[in-house]
C-alpha cells in the first residue's frame, strides 16, 4: 500500500514540531503535560495522519483542553475516517 505524499505545508509543520521537541521542550524541567501522549507527540501524529488543515484543528482542540478545568489523561489522535 502506497503512502500518500505529504503536502509542503504539512512537512513544514512537522519540522516545526520536531524542532520544538528537540530544542525547546528540552529546556523545561520534566514533563508538564497532563495528557498522554504529550501534546507535541499528539501534534506530530495529527499532522501525519490527517494533514495540515484537519491536523491543525485537532491540535487547537487539544490545546484548548489544556488547563486546570480538564483532568487530562489518555487522549489519542482520532482515527482517520475514509
Amino acid at each position: 500500500m502506497a503512502q500518500k505524499q505529504q503536502s509542503f505545508l504539512t512537512r513544514g509543520l512537522l519540522k516545526a514540531v520536531e524542532f520544538y521537541q528537540k530544542y525547546l521542550s528540552a529546556l523545561k524541567m520534566g514533563s508538564t503535560c497532563r495528557f498522554e501522549p504529550v501534546c507535541s507527540a499528539y501534534a506530530f501524529d495529527a499532522l501525519t495522519n490527517h494533514g495540515a488543515v484537519k491536523g491543525c484543528i485537532l491540535i487547537c482542540v487539544r490545546l484548548a483542553k489544556c488547563g486546570p478545568w480538564h483532568p487530562g489523561g489518555f487522549d489519542p489522535v482520532p482515527v482517520k475516517s475514509r
